[in-house]
């Protein structure tokens, strides 16, 4: 399959011509076929849109079967029927604020660095690594968040955690209020389901 970003190269021969409005509307056309064209085939497989013009996804799409890759877009919210995605979810350096209730299950990682995020859905399982890096509105976790690999929150406001939190990799607190605040000694005992090392 060839990735947008790859079509976006100038020595492509695929490359659009014309004025620079132009090319965006036909990447964003490009773009648009192809989630019609995933949803026709059952929404099995990768769905790539990085860098590309999209703000909204059809409200049709409740599943991603492999990667949803959404990096550098300006959407700013996911469908709320949307409830798994079974690769990565790439949410890194887009709009979004936050994510659909009913998403409950992401089977890779889950990468919202840089991103105005607000809070995430509740009772959150990512089997992959969660990556918050950088984002400045976010200041509590969900109860019942699961993360199967690393927890990143290095430069966030995240000011608590849950205690019923459960993360089987490392845990990252690097520049967060959290790590000013208290010792690693006295997060463990606030998070005693932290499986990997907590850096502060």
């Amino acid at each position: 399959m060839i990735k947008l970003l790859d079509l976006l190269k100038e020595d492509n021969p695929f490359v659009p011509r014309g004025s620079k409005e132009e090319r965006e509307k036909d990447y964003n056309r490009i773009a648009q076929n192809r989630i019609q064209q995933y949803m026709k085939g059952g929404m099995e497989g990768d769905l790539d849109l990085a860098n590309t013009l999209t703000t909204s996804l059809p409200s049709s799409l409740t599943k991603v079967g492999g990667d949803l890759d959404l990096y550098k877009t300006p959407i700013t919210s996911l469908p709320d029927n949307l409830t798994k995605v079974g690769g990565d979810l790439d949410l890194s350096n887009t709009l979004i604020t936050l994510l659909p209730s009913n998403l409950t299950k992401v089977e890779g990682d889950l990468n919202l660095n840089s991103t105005p995020i607000i809070s995430l859905s509740p009772n959150l399982t990512v089997k992959g690594n969660l990556i918050l890096n950088n984002c400045k509105k976010i200041t509590k976790l969900p109860d019942n968040l699961t993360v199967g690999g690393y927890l990143y929150l290095f430069n966030t406001p995240i000011t608590s955690l849950p205690s019923n939190l459960r993360v089987g990799g490392n845990l990252y607190l690097l520049t967060t209020p959290l790590s000013k605040k208290y010792s690693e000694e006295e997060i463990r005992a606030m998070v005693p389901n932290v499986e990997g090392e907590i850096i502060m």
